[in-house]
């Protein structure tokens, strides 16, 4: 694909995981997923509490409690319970993933990272460079 046609994807499917991010209940930080692999959307995810747990992420200190799962963690997850595999695939994501998500984004097979915002942390993108994946910052991607 020519760089101009991935850029317009790109764009395409991060808007489509800034939507996502706001299905998600957490007042903090609303964080969005998608996972495609060739040409479709196999899995998407946005950060928020287990299934059977209270939708509200965050204690009465306005902390976010232990048991939240990540945006990346509940797509990769989603592609566990499917038919699919994420090997190859490209992760659009809203924010840039921590250090632990990033373990599991590696190990999940995908090799391409598209995100917006970075993370507080960024060690989670350095890891993710180191091991080859290739990672595209796009800076406030609007509404064409």
């Amino acid at each position: 694909m020519n760089s101009e046609k991935q850029l317009r994807y790109d764009k395409a499917y991060l808007r489509m995981a800034k939507q996502w991010a706001k299905l998600s209940h957490c007042k903090r930080k609303q964080v969005g997923a998608i996972i495609v692999k060739d040409g479709m959307i196999i899995s998407d995810g946005y950060n928020g509490t287990p299934t059977g747990f209270d939708n509200c992420c965050e204690d009465e200190n306005g902390l976010t409690h232990w048991y939240v799962l990540h945006a990346e963690a509940n797509a990769i997850l989603k592609v566990a319970k499917s038919t699919n595999n994420a090997r190859g695939a490209t992760l659009y994501l809203t924010h840039s993933p921590c250090k632990d998500c990033s373990k599991l984004v590696l190990q999940a097979g995908i090799k391409r990272l598209v995100f917006e915002e970075k993370y507080k942390d960024e060690s989670g993108l350095d890891f993710l460079r180191e091991a080859g994946l290739e990672i595209v910052q796009l800076e406030a991607v609007t509404y064409e």
